[in-house]
């Protein structure tokens, strides 16, 4: 059946990216969200596509149902037909338990094998920049099946090294030689995945299976693959890309603005062309 995809007009990037990670998610899943888009997309993959997931607000919401979006994980709406109201313990003992399938998390530096830095910019003990610090951003990222990441794409940020290595991606150090090794080696019995994704605000990039690194997936509507290679201070593999970005369907776009925040507290809503 033919999907009723909205046209480039209707709708914005915010839009793009709400609806992109929504489709990470599947149903049947155990999702664990942090405040922001995330929660967006996987109330949207609730209302759309995956109606069994289970949802977990990272402040200690279990299975939450609420019928338009919380202002925050720490929202009395995140309550709203939930199994469980509890705290910061409980979520993460299901995410340590290893029950959490996917998690959704941000980033302000991503390096090529998918290591995320939150913490500072330059040398940490005289940093150009602090960043907010991890929060349970390495937690998530180690305990979950697999992690989307969802970023503002600078070349800054896409860098060959992070600064800090807040969450671990493919290849990290391996103490006390300091050598660098695949995340399968340096979990060992506690290993359960890894990223899977990185949504941008150009493009869509997974990770090799092998390798883990990260390659081009999909472009967005208006990007090319070498211009996103340009965006990145590393060679990025073109060579996998499967074509662009699908757009929001109309459908997402009823859910997103109509139903889950309809007061435009993540998402705004695209002015209509003027006639």
């Amino acid at each position: 059946m033919n999907k009723d995809y909205a046209n480039p007009e209707e709708y914005g990037l915010a839009d793009l990216l709400c609806c992109a990670a929504s489709r990470e998610v599947q149903d049947n899943e155990i999702v664990f969200a942090g405040t922001g888009l995330p929660m967006v997309a996987i109330m949207l993959a609730q209302k759309t596509h995956a109606p069994n997931l289970k949802l977990i607000f990272e402040a200690g919401t279990l299975d939450g149902r609420p019928p338009e979006i919380p202002t925050s994980v720490g929202d009395a709406r995140c309550e709203m037909g939930a199994s469980r109201a509890s705290g910061l313990y409980d979520a993460f003992s299901i995410a340590q338990r290893g029950y959490v399938d996917l998690g959704f998390l941000g980033g302000a530096e991503v390096d090529e094998y998918g290591n995320v830095n939150t913490t500072v910019i330059g040398d940490y003990l005289e940093p150009e920049l602090r960043l907010t610090g991890s929060g349970g951003n390495p937690d998530i990222n180690s305990f979950a099946g697999r992690t989307v990441f969802i970023m503002v794409h600078e070349k800054r940020r896409f860098t060959e090294r992070v600064s800090y290595i807040t969450s671990p991606g493919w290849r990290v150090k391996k103490w006390p030689g300091g050598e660098f090794v695949h995340r399968r080696e340096l979990y060992g019995a506690a290993y359960r995945g890894g990223p899977s994704a990185v949504i941008s605000t150009a493009g869509v990039f997974r990770f090799d299976d092998e390798s883990g690194r990260i390659y081009l997936d999909t472009c967005h509507p208006g990007k090319t693959p070498q211009e996103i290679r340009e965006m990145c201070r590393f060679d990025l593999d073109i060579a996998r890309v499967s074509g662009e970005t699908l757009p929001p369907t109309r459908e997402e776009l009823h859910f997103i603005h109509e139903v889950l925040d309809p007061e435009q507290i993540f998402i705004p809503r695209v002015k209509p062309p003027s006639t």
